[in-house]
C-alpha cells in the first residue's frame, strides 16, 4: 500500500524553510503531493497577499525533486483537500502543535482516517519574517 502525504504550504519567497519540509515530508511517506495555497485563502489566513504570483510558486515547487505532484488548495477546510487528493498523513510546522488550529485539524482528519504529523519550523526562515524585513519591521 503507498502512503500518501500531503504538505499544505503558501510557498512564498521559496526559501530553505519551504525546502525542508518538503523534504522531511517525502522521507515519510511514498507519495508527495505538495499543495499551493492561492492568494485569496492566504490572504485569509495572513492578511497579505503572497508576493510571487501563484502559476509561480506552483512550477518552483513542482520542480522539486522529491515532490511528486503539486496542486493548487483553495480550500480552507483540508477535509475538501483531502477529498481530491486522498492522502494518508497531511504535514505541517510544529507551530501548529497543540494551537486550537492544529486541534481543530487533527479532528476533521481523524474523521476521513487521515492523521497529522508535525515537523520542525524554521521561523527565522520565514517568508513572513522576510516580508517584515523587506517592510522595515
Amino acid at each position: 500500500m503507498t502512503l500518501v502525504g500531503y504538505v499544505p504550504g503558501v510557498f512564498d519567497m521559496f526559501h530553505v524553510g519551504h525546502l525542508r519540509i518538503l523534504q522531511r515530508s517525502a522521507e515519510r511517506c511514498d507519495r508527495l503531493v505538495a499543495g499551493i495555497v492561492d492568494s485569496a485563502a492566504t490572504r485569509s489566513m495572513k492578511g497579505a497577499d503572497p508576493l510571487v504570483d501563484l502559476e509561480e510558486r506552483l512550477e518552483i515547487v513542482s520542480a522539486v525533486a522529491c515532490v511528486d505532484d503539486a496542486v493548487i488548495d483553495h480550500a480552507q477546510s483540508k477535509l475538501e483537500v483531502w477529498e481530491r487528493v486522498r492522502f494518508d498523513v497531511l504535514f505541517k510546522g510544529d507551530d501548529w502543535r497543540g494551537t486550537p488550529k492544529g486541534d481543530l485539524l487533527e479532528a476533521e482528519l481523524a474523521t476521513v482516517g487521515a492523521r497529522v504529523v508535525y515537523l520542525p519550523y524554521t521561523p527565522e526562515t520565514s517568508s513572513t519574517h522576510f516580508r517584515g524585513q523587506v517592510n522595515g519591521s
